[in-house]
């Protein structure tokens, strides 16, 4: 059985980091790109404005944020898992007119003493923390007044409905196999529990609801597979 912990987390994405982009790829056809960057444009960061990027990962969502806050604005990537991190710093190596810096962090442990954002965005990440609702807490924390946050992660389909069928038919029998060629059975093996313990949109609006955010919004990607949990503080 898998105890979802920081640490249990982390040790997953430091196995996986090698091949987290190339997997990331070729599982999603690419189109993880899409949602990403529609991810970003509903989120809407603008010029000169400070944006988290939380569980950051190798940065995908940290390099088009960046495209969008400058010439003044600045990006925090906050990630715990050290190999992964890496990776995106060494990515940034390469990105002209760089505002991102990186900080390897449990997003737990942030102090709105130190960080307070215009904007949040987090990528495949709420669905790993061990406590949403105090991950939620900690974006409202963190967040200026009148500050947004962004999410994209696996929708947690109403089980047995086609949306839910298909996902699993697809993890169990395309992902978890193709992964097991590099190794990584395990560690993408659980991606299934991990959705299975993730709150549905109902319950996201409402844990949302109950830590103060004003506007939230949910919306389904991709025939209901994936979504996008959109709050304003």
């Amino acid at each position: 059985m898998f105890f979802r912990t920081s640490k249990n987390v982390k040790n997953i994405f430091n196995n996986v980091s090698y091949k987290y982009d190339f997997l990331n790829d070729l599982l999603s056809l690419g189109l993880h790109n899409l949602w990403k960057r529609e991810l970003v444009s509903l989120a809407n960061p603008r010029a000169g404005e400070n944006w988290g990027d939380l569980c950051c990962g190798t940065g995908d969502i940290s390099f088009i944020i960046n495209k969008k806050v400058l010439p003044n604005g600045r990006v925090i990537g906050i990630d715990n898992a050290e190999s992964i991190l890496d990776i995106a710093k060494k990515k940034s190596e390469n990105v002209k007119n760089n505002s991102i810096i990186w900080h390897q962090e449990d997003i737990f442990n942030i102090k709105k003493e130190d960080y307070r954002f215009d904007g949040i965005c987090m990528s495949y990440g709420l669905r790993n923390l061990n406590n949403v609702y105090k991950g939620l807490t900690k974006v409202y924390e963190i967040l200026k007044e009148d500050g947004k946050a962004a999410f994209l992660d696996f929708n947690h389909a109403k089980e047995k409905s086609l949306t839910d069928k298909f996902q699993k038919l697809y993890l169990r029998n395309i992902v978890v196999p193709i992964s097991s060629i590099f190794k990584l059975s395990k560690e993408y093996s659980y991606i299934e529990k991990s959705i299975e313990d993730f709150p549905c949109g109902e319950e996201l609006i409402k844990i949302s609801n109950k830590i103060g955010f004003k506007k939230i919004q949910f919306k389904t990607l991709f025939f209901g597979q994936m979504c996008i949990l959109l709050i304003q503080k």
